[in-house]
């Protein structure tokens, strides 16, 4: 039996990098597709070169990583770096599975012609999860050549999160690419004129819409088909979204990622479960239930959340009671899909009148969210009353709140907020927000100031506040000492 020849290695690394040659005479790979905006935000980190580190781009399948990363090509190219120095190298590819990331150097240092161990490079390792003790070699190479930068990619965000603190310590950044934001959406769609900004508000800009019904439109389309940016592009996955997101996407996943990593027996018992949480996404669970409902023991169940948090299909948001106090034994919690059209793909699109359009609003909200560093959002619950999103800020103390609707009735019935107002007042939060389906007001109720704002364009305003955040972060991080975190 032969060996794979070195040459075939070379060649394939070679294909995978066609600017080497093409001289602006072709397009790049993707280059057809719109850009997303955290191009913007991952970009500077890369073109950091003061400070010697890796950085680890992670996110969930299909959600862009690998066009993001050939869009950062084509800005690195257009900013005047050598096309030879920039290597972009797929690591799943089945002709590297014997290769360490040393050994695919040597081959791009033969394929490209360039000597990477003195010359300025960029190297870009995708899928790296796949490679055994990717993280020790990364922090080797990180050691060894301060010449280059590295960006690795993968889709098992919290083990290669967990992977890269305990191996590259001090020599990997992290960068989580979630999946697409309502603002994203939009403008992916060229249709973000269907929203206008209003003005800044303490650091935070506010945007309303002169058409609510068109904007919900979109929103509803949001919640079916948003999260991944292929099936917002293309209306012919849109009339089968099961077929693209459930079996390229989600059973991938549960079929192939997870038992891998983790070593995972019982699928069909994790496919249950995640099938289950979809279901009540935005719902209260509690293990007691879940265990007594499916016959599996508390701690396999335990386990099996935490994996699903790592390939990113789920977020865990805990309960805090009435005075903001976290409970000592989490018996209860709530269970989010990171992007509403999860569950629109494995069950049934919802629409305006959907009995569950409600929690797929809450979802996609809370999915705008989870593009943000911080993990201070909790919801409240108590005999008789809860709140669906509390920050705790400075002390753990509640610095703001929100209560996520789908209806408009609460603008006319105020006194049906009191459990929401009461909260408030107990814990010194002077305003709140409460999202309706189409009016937009602000009014005193019982001493609070409450915002009533379109869920729709509350979801917009949130995800694209974060990104404007975070590409201030990431631009300033460019002249910092040490990177800010992302």
């Amino acid at each position: 039996m032969r060996d794979i020849p070195r040459n075939e290695v070379e060649q394939r690394i070679s294909s995978e990098n066609p600017w080497w040659t093409s001289q602006g005479e072709s397009p790049l790979p993707f280059a057809d597709l719109p850009r997303r905006s955290y191009v913007e935000i991952f970009l500077p980190l890369i073109q950091q070169r003061s400070v010697r580190r890796a950085v680890l781009l992670m996110g969930p399948r299909r959600v862009g990583k690998t066009v993001l990363l050939h869009h950062v090509v084509a800005a690195l190219i257009a900013a005047g770096i050598p096309s030879r120095r920039i290597c972009y190298i797929s690591v799943d590819h089945p002709l590297y599975t014997l290769s360490g990331l040393s050994d695919l150097l040597d081959a791009y240092g033969s394929a490209s012609g360039i000597d990477y161990r003195r010359e300025d490079c960029f190297i870009l390792f995708d899928e790296i999860q796949y490679l055994r003790q990717w993280e020790v070699h990364l922090k080797t190479l990180v050691d060894e050549y301060a010449n280059l930068k590295i960006v690795a990619s993968g889709s098992a965000a919290a083990a290669l999160r967990l992977r890269s603190a305990e191996s590259g310590a001090g020599r990997i950044t992290d960068f989580l690419l979630p999946p697409l934001t309502f603002h994203e959406y939009l403008k992916l769609l060229n249709q973000d004129d269907l929203i206008q900004p209003t003005g800044i508000e303490h650091g935070y800009e506010w945007y309303d819409s002169a058409n609510i019904a068109a904007l919900n439109s979109r929103f509803l389309d949001y919640l079916n088909y948003g999260g991944y940016p292929e099936v917002a592009l293309s209306r012919e996955i849109q009339r089968d979204p099961a077929r693209f997101i459930k079996s390229d996407i989600i059973d991938k996943v549960l079929l192939r990622d997870l038992p891998a990593l983790y070593g995972i027996q019982d699928i069909p018992e994790l496919n249950y479960l995640f099938t289950t949480l979809a279901f009540n996404t935005a719902g209260e669970i509690s293990l007691e239930a879940l265990s007594k409902r499916s016959g599996v023991a508390k701690n396999t169940i335990k386990r099996y959340i935490e994996y699903l948090e790592a390939a990113f299909l789920i977020k865990v948001v805990h309960r805090i009671d009435r005075n903001a106090r976290r409970f000592q034994r989490a018996n209860y919690f709530k269970v989010y899909l990171t992007n509403p059209s999860i569950r629109s793909a494995l069950f049934a699109p919802v629409t305006e009148t959907s009995q569950d359009v409600g929690s797929l609003a809450e979802t996609a909200i809370f999915a705008q969210w989870f593009h943000s560093p911080q993990s201070s959002l909790h919801y409240a619950r108590w005999q008789g009353g809860e709140v669906d999103i509390v920050f705790l800020g400075h002390q753990q103390k509640p610095a703001w709140a929100v209560e996520v609707k789908w209806s408009d009735r609460f603008v006319d019935a105020p006194g049906e907020l009191r459990e929401l107002l009461a909260f408030c007042r107990e814990n010194g939060l002077e305003r709140v927000t409460v999202t309706t389906k189409t009016i937009r007001e602000e009014r005193t109720v019982s001493g609070v100031m409450v915002n009533f704002v379109p869920a729709s364009i509350y979801c917009y305003t949130v995800g694209r506040n974060l990104a404007r955040h975070r590409q201030t972060i990431a631009s300033a991080a460019t002249t910092a000492k040490e990177p800010n975190s992302t």
